[in-house]
């Protein structure tokens, strides 16, 4: 998934939790009315954060999911909307305190949707709603099949692999035995795994299903953060597409080869269109990397890496779906290959797009694909055919997070960038390349926005030690004024190789720093996506290197060449493996020295810089904001440590 998309998912797991017990309160838009027009927590937490949409089959309608949250409550809830594809009309069909999620259209008058952790149905109004099952276990997904004769439903079971199950006479017993690796997702210990559930749609509802992945101790989605785009239906309604990678344990912990499989639903046979059929995998071994291991250099494409949320193409002939290359490299180009189902062939139709397919869609003609992709730190649309040509079909200082179809002349997609949350925009492609229109259909912040005024975003090119380009974002505070100082900022991203783009984050906002009185400068150094392979690879391997030397060309640049940057005043943003990187480094060689001007963090700096590198690359992920505020002459410079 797209880091985006990402970013959204994490937010909705940190809130799943008060989500669940929100049974009392119905939250809803908040009209808030601010004090000041510059960005606070107040103002980003009274924000809609629109999720998921999708359009009615005949294009005339979109339903879509908002998110909304109150800090007084803790708690957040998931509501339902439906607009006209022109925008208009929008209003709410969630009605009760609790949480409704993933609407899916059955027609053009009916909705499929999640409520209580059961599968239901609506009208397009939001009347005449009915419960559809009754099942022991939540579900988390569904998708029905082109008849609406079956649907999957995504239901999670015990799994016992890797912690295993406590004695029954221990009901009460909070220990674990833990007997391999990959017992652990982010935020919960690994006691499940999802399967998909084939089951009858009937008048008497739905019922519990066949497991597809019965006796298989896999998952399906794949966690943490797979849904049901890793699922599809065949056109014929007779098999299902889905997304999983067979392994168990340390081998699964340190693999990304997930493989696409096809499942016949009257013969329960499933096959593997990745690889052949007696294809045997060369022994990997664990404590080295797989970079010049046998598995990575093969004869023939054996489809090694991730290959995730497979689609079928609208006449049934191909199947489309996300590959990488490598196995055991999380941060690989994502690729889109079709696979043609008559003769097997498989054909990579965005190879002269040297960066990631983050979404895509078939077009109606089965001839076309739309997907969006980053390219210098911008998220545009896209269109390729079966025969890999591209062109780039939207442009501007934005970042498409989902696309879909609208109709049959339009795409549906959702909008962000570092000054806007989510918006759902219509774009209508057209024949010359970066003209296509694009219309916004929803305000959901607008309210919020017109009270604020918001930090200038511009992109700043700089050149680096080697003598090559960096793009980087510079914003500015609200009410900027060019001939003062202000302190700066270096955002310094850490991995996975991630770009530096025109992503919006309740986390990480760049809008409310800036209302702080900061200047942002925003590097898409060494190892980020959207430059090319080259550059994005550049860092394997090298992570103390020439990386680190793209910080000290961005912060040189901002403070010999940008009159409002307080060279006295500069503080490093750090994330993830970076913040592993300077954390303690910056402390200890910051404490011993007196630091009076610019030229003397940047020294401090490179001190790091130098260190790092005699020591190798750090391991483990920490987030923490390191702040350096610059005395005066002779005076130790103040470091401080902030968790997030």
């Amino acid at each position: 998934m797209n880091k985006n998309l990402t970013m959204a998912m994490t937010a909705a797991l940190m809130m799943s939790g008060s989500v669940a017990q929100a049974q009392d309160v119905n939250i809803g838009r908040n009209n808030i009315t601010l004090t000041s027009d510059l960005m606070t927590p107040e103002a980003l937490w009274a924000m809609g954060r629109i999720g998921a949409a999708q359009a009615s089959p005949d294009g005339k309608k979109i339903v879509y999911q908002v998110g909304y949250y109150s800090v007084k409550e803790n708690k957040g809830h998931q509501v339902l909307r439906v607009m006209d594809a022109d925008g208009k009309n929008d209003r709410l069909l969630t009605t009760s305190a609790k949480s409704e999620s993933d609407a899916a259209w059955l027609d053009n008058s009916t909705l499929a949707f999640l409520t209580g952790g059961q599968l239901w149905t609506m009208n397009a109004d939001g009347s005449n709603r009915k419960q559809l099952t009754q099942s022991d276990i939540d579900i988390e997904g569904f998708r029905f099949s082109p008849d609406r004769k079956r649907v999957v439903l995504i239901k999670s079971i015990p799994y016992y692999g890797t912690i295993k199950q406590n004695p029954s006479d221990l009901p009460k017993a909070t220990g674990m035995v833990i007997t391999d690796m990959n017992y652990r997702h982010w935020d919960h210990y690994v006691t499940t795994n999802a399967h998909p559930f084939v089951a009858d749609v009937t008048a008497d509802g739905i019922g519990a299903g066949i497991d597809v992945l019965e006796g298989e101790p896999y998952e399906s989605p794949l966690a943490p953060f797979g849904g049901i785009e890793q699922i599809d239906w065949s056109k014929d309604s007779k098999f299902i597409a889905y997304t999983c990678r067979k392994k168990e344990g340390t081998q699964y912990a340190i693999s990304t080869d997930a493989d696409i499989y096809i499942y016949n639903v009257e013969t329960r046979q499933t096959k593997n269109l990745c690889k052949p059929a007696d294809y045997v995998e060369p022994k990997i071994d664990a404590t080295k990397s797989m970079r010049n291991q046998a598995v990575n250099h093969q004869a023939g494409d054996m489809n090694v890496g991730y290959d995730v949320n497979p689609k079928f193409s609208p006449d049934g002939k191909y199947i489309a779906w996300q590959s990488m290359k490598n196995n055991g490299y999380e941060s690989d180009r994502n690729r889109l290959c079709v696979y043609d189902l008559a003769t097997g062939k498989k054909t990579y139709v965005t190879e002269s797009f040297d960066s990631n397919v983050d979404d895509y869609t078939w077009s109606l003609n089965s001839k076309d694909l739309y997907f969006i992709g980053v390219w210098h730190a911008t998220v545009n649309v896209y269109q390729t055919n079966l025969k890999g040509e591209v062109k780039q079909l939207t442009e501007g200082d934005h970042n498409y997070v989902s696309i879909s179809l609208l109709g049959d002349k339009k795409l549906l997609a959702i909008r962000q960038s570092i000054s806007q949350a989510n918006e759902i925009f219509a774009v209508t492609p057209a024949k010359k390349e970066k003209t296509s229109v694009q219309t916004q259909l929803s305000f959901e912040n607008k309210h919020i926005y017109d009270q604020l005024a918001l930090g200038d975003v511009k992109s700043r090119w700089v050149k680096t030690t080697d003598g090559k380009e960096l793009m980087e974002w510079v914003i500015t505070p609200p009410h900027f004024d060019p001939n003062k100082k202000y302190p700066t900022l270096l955002f310094c991203e850490g991995g996975p190789q991630s770009p530096v783009s025109q992503f919006w984050s309740y986390r990480w906002n760049f809008q409310i720093m800036a209302a702080n009185g900061y200047v942002i400068i925003a590097p898409n150094r060494r190892g980020l996506p959207g430059f090319g392979s080259a550059w994005n690879e550049e860092v394997s391997t090298d992570w103390t290197g020439q990386c680190m030397n793209d910080y000290l060309s961005a912060i040189d640049d901002a403070a010999n060449n940008l009159p409002f940057v307080d060279k006295d005043r500069l503080v490093l943003l750090v994330l993830h493996l970076v913040a592993s990187l300077f954390t303690i480094l910056l402390v200890f060689t910051t404490s011993a020295l007196s630091v009076s001007s610019h030229m003397m963090v940047l020294s401090t700096l490179r001190v790091c810089t130098q260190i790092l590198r005699k020591l190798g690359s750090a391991t483990g992920s920490m987030t923490m904001l390191i702040g350096i505020r610059i005395r005066a002459k002779l005076q130790s410079a103040h470091t401080q440590t902030v968790l997030i």
